[in-house]
């Protein structure tokens, strides 16, 4: 069966895109959606709750994003012409965008203006506090650069670096802790788990109380979360890859949870995607860690998963696919519809939906 791109799309009236994320975390609004009927119920965030069963498990990712965006000069004192580059200005500013890191001052990045930074090419932040180098240029046009500094790279680039918001966020952040989830632990994103934004640690605390355990899993969200799907018929489409860790404890807690009937209820799709590449073909998890570029769309049988909190995704986006997958292309879509009519905040700092088998609350 050909899935086509545009089984995905929706029309979404721009002033909904939410530009700035909620004083009040768990104030968000809650769309409800029963993943085998369609029928949805409106809520808000801080009463999830009612939702979630003893016994349950609730999967989280603890990855922290880091200030990934950098903005610096090219030096210009060592430039040699070649061929294919462009002359740089003296001065003219730069944007270095870390993607992975490969070695403790190796990372593989994004360079703007691309053209006028060939290997060799050196480029200073923050008055020379920290200085890259283009050691590769690859051939996706990607940059290499190895970085010098004093002191902890991390705390240099606290001081340096921005936030990488998403491109259609266009508001400054005024608290860059507003692009973390309350329980970020381990460095390594480009882009927030932003269904864990809605949290709070005395929400969390509830839910424990509520007999619910809850599993920390880290995947490293990388810049490819938003990358367009350029294929029609989606089943061309390669997935990015984006590292993941599952220790034995999470493992263990998730597998338990199966064993005793519970349901494991992921909080976003990166969770989702760290289980599901984590199991095997019986559906239990392995703890460890590898890269992974698991693509699901409808027609995926889920393995561990059974409910999903998650946020509202892009048209035409992976993100939308997962969801139907889930739900139903139908049931999703409808909800969507329903979403927007109720003008609903959608994406990173929008509201949420919970896709669970149960919708009548305790």
């Amino acid at each position: 069966m050909e899935l086509k791109k545009s089984d995905f799309y929706y029309e979404l009236p721009e002033e909904l895109i939410a530009q700035d994320p909620l004083e009040d975390r768990s104030s968000s609004r809650l769309l409800v959606l029963d993943k085998n009927t369609g029928a949805f119920k409106h809520e808000h965030f801080s009463e999830i709750i009612k939702y979630l069963k003893k016994g349950d498990c609730l999967v989280i990712n603890n990855t922290k994003v880091i200030p990934a965006r950098l903005i610096g000069v090219r030096t210009v004192d060592d430039y040699v012409p070649q061929k294919g580059f462009e002359a740089p200005k003296n001065n003219a500013a730069v944007e270095v965008f870390l993607l992975k890191r490969i070695e403790a001052d190796l990372w593989e990045t994004i360079v703007k203006p691309g053209k006028k930074l060939k290997e060799g090419a050196k480029v200073s932040f923050g008055n020379g506090e920290l200085t890259g180098t283009i050691e590769k240029v690859k051939p996706d046009g990607n940059r290499v650069v190895r970085f010098s500094f004093k002191g902890i790279f991390e705390e240099v680039l606290d001081r340096l670096g921005e936030m990488p918001l998403p491109p259609y966020i266009t508001h400054k952040l005024k608290d860059r802790d507003r692009y973390q989830t309350v329980y970020a632990k381990y460095e390594g994103s480009v882009a927030a788990p932003t269904a864990g934004l809605h949290f709070t640690k005395e929400l969390l605390e509830k839910v424990r109380e509520a007999g619910v355990d809850i599993a920390e899993v880290t995947l490293h969200v990388g810049l490819g979360t938003f990358r367009p799907v350029k294929e029609d018929n989606i089943l061309n489409h390669h997935m990015h890859s984006e590292f993941y860790i599952v220790d034995k404890e999470a493992a263990d807690k998730i597998n338990s949870c199966k064993a005793r009937g519970g349901r494991v209820i992921c909080v976003g799709t990166t969770s989702c995607r760290t289980i599901e590449s984590a199991a095997d073909e019986n559906g239990v998890v392995i703890p460890g860690s590898a890269n992974t570029e698991i693509f699901i769309y409808p027609g995926y049988k889920f393995k561990v998963l059974d409910c999903l909190i998650t946020n509202f995704h892009l048209p035409e986006s992976t993100l939308i696919m997962l969801v139907s997958a889930l739900a139903g292309r139908e049931n999703v879509l409808k909800a969507y519809s329903e979403a927007v009519k109720e003008r609903y905040r959608f994406f990173s700092f929008g509201d949420a939906m919970f896709i669970t088998d149960d919708t009548t609350g305790s």
